[in-house]
């Protein structure tokens, strides 16, 4: 028995592989290096969904476009109650408003559900009206319209498609894994995604890049970065955005974001800094925990791009959903196309029932 089932290989697939030795990520036989920066969350789509959907579109693009405009009807549900709540909650409510389904038109409907629902809760949230979505648009260049209310430059639209490139897919993780399980019972795409974003919500999977920003917030400057990293580790706090259960080497994710950062003129300050805590976060944790491999992780520059491009940190697992939505589709799929029931055994270790006297 394995405890949380490290090591237990539970499918076989075509979508990703993660080789944590060798820092490398590959989807679809294609490197993250190749793909990161390079490619867009439509050609993405486009990649992850081949073979998984007969009657994929063509023109990805087009497709994608129709879909927000479509599922930002639902926008209209948004009320006091849903904005009380965490931006990822009241996006999972208004995605729990779409009909469940196993074709293509449901999938791109999910694939824009993340990111208008997610603009609109946010701009609600700060006292603003929703913006509409303009299906001519590229994915990227769209949310950033709707999430401010104004065009992005293009270094910004490019630097968001890089994100949602880089977490598409990342193997058998824990929301990919649950969005699996719920596929193999044939409940249904918007069920499977649903279970994906609620296991994506929990603060060790994509929940954790929020904190990324108020460690560097209350670090402040450079100076300041040994001494608070010290007094982090000798109360026994994790470090946030250092170390993977997977990557015993740095994460290729972090190189790709960080990347992306660097396109964002203006930030650039606010990068020599974080490279300043990352520096020495990575010689404390050496000196340590010098039995460990704790190395940057995807966190750590996610929490950096996405506070670049305006999003709040309350957020950030939101726009986590809005890249990885798209390898929780193909592997609903993949998942439909084997056909058998994900139903793994238990070993029981409670009491026995007593033998009649």
């Amino acid at each position: 028995m394995s405890d949380g089932l490290e090591g237990v290989v539970a499918a076989e697939t075509v979508l990703s592989e993660v080789d944590g030795a060798n820092g490398r990520l590959i989807i679809r036989g294609r490197s993250l290096d190749e793909l990161a920066g390079h490619t867009t969350f439509e050609d993405a789509v486009g990649l992850l969904f081949g073979g998984f959907y007969p009657d994929l579109p063509a023109d990805t693009r087009a497709a994608l476009g129709r879909a927000r405009a479509e599922v930002f009807a639902e926008v209209s549900a948004l009320d006091t109650g849903l904005l009380d709540r965490t931006p990822i909650e009241a996006m999972r409510a208004l995605t729990a408003r779409l009909a469940d389904g196993d074709d293509v038109r449901t999938a791109f409907r999910l694939l824009a559900a993340p990111a208008v629902f997610t603009a609109a809760v946010v701009r609600a949230q700060a006292g603003e009206a929703p913006v509409e979505p303009d299906p001519s648009l590229r994915h990227s260049v769209d949310i950033l319209r709707m999430l401010r209310g104004a065009p992005p430059s293009k270094a910004e639209a490019d630097a968001l498609d890089t994100y949602l490139v880089t977490v598409s897919d990342h193997g058998l993780n824990a929301s990919t894994f649950a969005a699996r399980v719920v596929a193999s019972t044939r409940a249904g795409l918007t069920s499977a995604v649903l279970a994906g974003v609620s296991a994506l919500k929990g603060p060790l999977h994509g929940g954790a890049p929020g904190p990324v920003i108020e460690m560097l917030e209350e670090i402040g400057e450079p100076g300041n970065a040994r001494a608070w990293i010290e007094a982090a580790l000798a109360r026994g706090d994790r470090l946030m955005g250092f170390g993977h259960r997977i990557y015993k080497v740095r994460d290729p994710r972090a190189d790709a974001l960080k990347t992306a950062v660097r396109w964002l003129d203006a930030r650039q300050g606010r990068l020599e800094f974080a490279e300043a805590v990352e520096a020495a976060a990575l010689a404390i944790l050496r000196e340590h925990k010098p039995d460990r491999s704790l190395e940057t992780n995807v966190e750590f520059y996610t929490a950096l791009l996405l506070e670049a491009l305006d999003f709040p940190p309350s957020a950030f697992t939101c726009v986590f959903a809005m890249g990885r939505v798209a390898g929780w589709l193909a592997h609903a799929r993949e998942q439909l196309a084997g056909g058998r029931l994900i139903r793994p055994a238990s070993v029981y270790v409670g009491p026995m029932p007593r033998k009649a006297a």
